[in-house]
């Protein structure tokens, strides 16, 4: 167990913590919601730190290669299902988000039945990224940011189906008998 998969753990560990604290009375707890902030925060930067270093040392394992996108989408969609819970994102958004999340998944579970590894794009890094920053926003839930908070969360929506657009684009053939 090296330390990037070390790291994937905790991320995973902290996700009851940061739920427990963002619903504590209801999502009305001010004091909840930064004590979720910051573990969502921290949660948020080990998904960075875990992939540097697995890639700078030789670290990437076969754990690691499932373990830290499940990881990611745990955190995310545990989040995204509080914030419909306390009415701060419609459902339907979450849906969209989610369904992209199994969808690419999918296609990744047939990729590696057929022996090809669907590597992250760039459009799905900076999804996460816009999913992960509009999240903390929305966990603070600042008055004088709602406009920005608003722009984040609706570029988060667009990047999450433009990323799904160009994993099917350029993915398609793994459909076809692994053909890529």
């Amino acid at each position: 167990m090296n330390l990037p998969n070390k790291l994937t753990i905790l991320r995973v560990i902290l996700i009851p913590f940061f739920v427990a604290a963002l619903m504590m009375d209801g999502g009305m707890n001010q004091t909840g919601r930064y004590i979720a902030a910051v573990i969502f925060i921290i949660a948020s930067l080990t998904d960075m730190l875990d992939g540097k270093i697995a890639r700078k040392y030789n670290l990437v394992t076969n754990f690691g290669k499932f373990m830290d996108p499940l990881a990611d989408k745990l955190l995310v969609c545990s989040a995204l299902i509080c914030l419909i819970e306390l009415r701060q994102l419609p459902a339907w958004m979450v849906i969209i988000i989610i369904g992209r999340e199994f969808i690419i998944s999918g296609f990744r579970l047939v990729a590696a039945d057929n022996g090809v590894v669907i590597a992250a794009s760039y459009w799905g890094k900076f999804k996460t990224t816009f999913q992960m920053i509009s999240v903390v926003l929305l966990i603070f839930n600042i008055e004088t940011l709602s406009i920005v908070t608003d722009i984040l969360v609706w570029a988060a929506l667009a990047l999450t189906v433009i990323s799904l657009a160009d994993y099917i684009i350029k993915n398609a053939g793994v459909l076809k008998e692994g053909k890529m």
